[in-house]
Formats: structure tokens, C-alpha cells, sequence
């Protein structure tokens, strides 16, 4: 693998997967309470009442289900693609996860939401993960080829 497309593709999945992994840990209240410094909700009432107003268009109940599966999904895609594994599948379903954000930020708040936020961005970019055929420095390489390079 050409050395920049190996380095971009590692960039990528560490940038997605953080990404993924502190806010998911915030709604938790992992890095302190609501109010709290660099943090965003604190705990997951706070989380609800934001994702609440982002599926402002579902039903209550439903919109508070996708909430709970969005964030242990985030957990789940984080740690996968920090780790490399299942990244063509993970990087696909990070990218549907973030266009059905986008698009919920959209309806709820106007396009600019989305846009300020680069969340079509973000989804672009994991789409463009999942075309990458292989994936350097991951349990995948690690197992495709019994080289972790």
C-alpha cells in the first residue's frame, strides 16, 4: 500500500473514531457533569433533550429508541475503527449513521446546521473510507495478511 494512502486511511479511521467516542462518552457523563468544562451534555437527560430536538419530526418514543442506538453505535463504531476491524462495513455504517444526522440537523434546523457542524462532511468522508480496499496498521491487515502493515 502507497504510504500516503496508508497514512491517510489510519488518519482517517483515528479522526472518525475519536470522533465518534467523545461525545457518545460525554452523554454518559464520562467527562463530568452538565456544565462541567469542554463539556457538551454531562449526562443522558441533557443528551435526550438535544436529540429530541434534532428528530424534532418522530415521535417522542421513537425518537428517544434511535437516540439509545445511535450512541451505543457510536461506541461500537469508535472503538472498531480506532482498532481497524470490520473498517469497510464500519466506515459504511458510520457514513449512513452521519447522512441520517445531517439530514435530521437539516429538517429540524435548517441546512446550515449540518453544514457549520461538517457533519455531510464527516459522512463523505467515512463513505470514502469504505472505498479504500485495504487498510494498513488494523486487525484487518492483521488478519488479510499476518502483517499488521
Amino acid at each position: 500500500m502507497e504510504w500516503k494512502i496508508a497514512f491517510a486511511q489510519l488518519f482517517l479511521r483515528l479522526a472518525l473514531g475519536i470522533t465518534y467516542l467523545v461525545p457518545a462518552l460525554d452523554r454518559l457523563g464520562v467527562w463530568g457533569p452538565p456544565g462541567a468544562k469542554q463539556v457538551s451534555w454531562g449526562n443522558w437527560s441533557s443528551f435526550s433533550t438535544y436529540a429530541h430536538q434534532v428528530m424534532s419530526f418522530l415521535p417522542y418514543r421513537l425518537a428517544e429508541v434511535l437516540a439509545i442506538i445511535a450512541t451505543i453505535s457510536e461506541i461500537i463504531f469508535g472503538v472498531m475503527l480506532i482498532a481497524g476491524w470490520y473498517t469497510q462495513w464500519v466506515a459504511l455504517g458510520s457514513g449512513l449513521l452521519l447522512l441520517f444526522f445531517a439530514l435530521s440537523m437539516a429538517v429540524s434546523f435548517g441546512i446550515t446546521s449540518p453544514l457549520n457542524y461538517s457533519v455531510f462532511t464527516a459522512s463523505a468522508a467515512s463513505f470514502l473510507l469504505a472505498a479504500i480496499p485495504a487498510y494498513a496498521w488494523s486487525i484487518d491487515a492483521l488478519g488479510a495478511t499476518g502483517n499488521i502493515k
